[in-house]
């Protein structure tokens, strides 16, 4: 026992059980946070409360690390802010525009504090993410689930729009996104649990397939498919067995097939029919004409090529347009001028590019690696089809990917100085 431990009236052991207290507490309050994503039916959403707490919590008990690599993310991150800050001050309308910016840049602290999190004990933090990830997702998907069957007196009106299960977010084609990281994590379970678990992970993949489908979202589905592709395509390279490989080849057989059965069952309801086969036009009505989405891209475009500093968040809807961009590369352009734009795709782009030659290394937390990498990818990839700045969900994949990058650049390091 210590001098101090013995003046205070505490022992060595009692003052450990305190700390141990308080760790627990801090990562409970990092899963249920992480697991509050699945609400955003108002904003600020508990995802922002919670995380905000986070941000006093975190540092002060010490669960974070800020790793070199992680300075650089944040680099880029506050480049983006820096310039949309330029562009509220030339902004038509300030006010939207100045909110807009704000939450932008506690995003950007958010995602620095949980890649932070993550760096410090990096399988043990990424699975807790991904976890509560799949929980938040589940519960997500059963709210979606009660709105479109309209299970609950009420629940259809709260929990979809334009007849398209939304759970308790405002718009299904951010639903539908926020379920690929479970989704991508129940199908890891289903791989490689055993077989209780498996089954376990079978019908949360089954439900989350269900989940995603309802939300007719055909980003949504692309964005699932490419996460559970690129994850797919780690798990092969780094799996360490032909075995393994075959397993992996049978249970993707398998979840096809039991995706087509659903797809075929869901089929026989009229009205699920007939969205289906509108959604699935490559098209839609308002994407075409001048006043179309694609039309308003074009906009876009001109207005960014004429204004290098950009013309602020929120002004192109209102005064250019008659909705946002649906591409949110030309937005961050329009929102924060070139350097910010380009600073975003950097981040982006970058994320993929350094992510990928992480994932082929063999390291603990690397299926925790290839879920979370998955899941930006079909991000990153979606980012063609709608704005997507302000998901929260975006921000946690972009976190696990360069927590798990920056504390593996660091062990790397220390290995080469020893």
């Amino acid at each position: 026992m210590t001098m101090a431990a013995a003046g205070s009236g505490f022992s060595a052991s009692a003052w450990s059980e305190r700390r141990s207290f308080v760790h627990r507490a801090s990562l409970a309050f990092v899963w249920l946070a992480t697991a509050s994503g699945c609400v955003v039916v108002t904003e600020p959403a508990p995802w922002d409360a919670l995380t905000l707490g986070l941000l006093i919590l975190l540092p002060t008990v010490g669960l974070i690390s800020i790793r070199p690599l992680l300075t650089l993310m944040l680099f880029l991150m506050m480049i983006a802010g820096a310039g949309a800050l330029i562009g509220v001050i030339i902004a038509k309308d300030q006010p939207p525009a100045a909110i807009h910016t704000g939450v932008s840049v506690f995003l950007y602290i958010a995602a620095f504090l949980y890649a932070a999190f993550i760096a410090k004990r990096p399988a043990v933090h990424a699975r807790l993410i991904v976890q509560a990830s799949l929980v938040g997702a589940l519960l997500a998907g059963l709210c979606g689930f009660i709105g479109y069957f309209n299970l609950v007196p009420g629940a259809a009106d709260l929990m979809t729009r334009y007849s398209r299960a939304t759970g308790l977010f405002k718009d299904p084609n951010v639903y539908g996104p926020f379920l690929v990281m479970g989704f991508v994590y129940a199908f890891h379970i289903l791989l490689t649990k055993p077989f209780f678990k498996a089954m376990l992970g079978a019908a949360a993949f089954a439900f989350l397939s269900l989940g995603l489908l309802l939300s007719f979202s055909r980003g949504a589905w692309t964005n699932a498919g490419i996460a559970l592709l690129v994850y797919g395509m780690f798990y092969v390279i780094n799996v360490g067995s032909n075995r393994a490989r075959l397993k992996f080849l049978g249970t993707l057989v398998f979840g096809v097939v039991a995706l087509g059965v659903m797809l075929a069952i869901a089929l026989q309801i009229d009205e699920v029919a007939n969205l289906l086969q509108q959604r699935a036009a490559l098209t839609q009505g308002y994407d075409e004409g001048p006043d179309g989405r694609f039309g308003g891209q074009q906009k876009a475009m001109r207005l960014i090529v004429d204004n290098p500093l950009g013309i602020g968040a929120q002004v192109f809807p209102y005064f250019y347009h008659h909705e946002e961009a649906h591409q949110v590369y030309l937005s961050m352009f329009m929102n924060a001028g070139w350097v910010g734009g380009i600073a975003f795709a950097v981040l982006m782009f970058g994320s993929v590019f350094l992510g990928f030659f992480h994932g082929l290394k063999k390291v603990p937390s690397q299926a925790y690696f290839a879920i979370g990498y998955g899941t930006l990818v079909g991000h990153v990839a979606e980012g063609f089809l709608i704005d997507l700045d302000h998901w929260r969900h975006l921000y946690v994949a972009l976190a696990v990917v360069w927590g798990l990058m920056a504390a593996s650049a660091r062990a790397e390091a220390e290995g080469a100085e020893r």
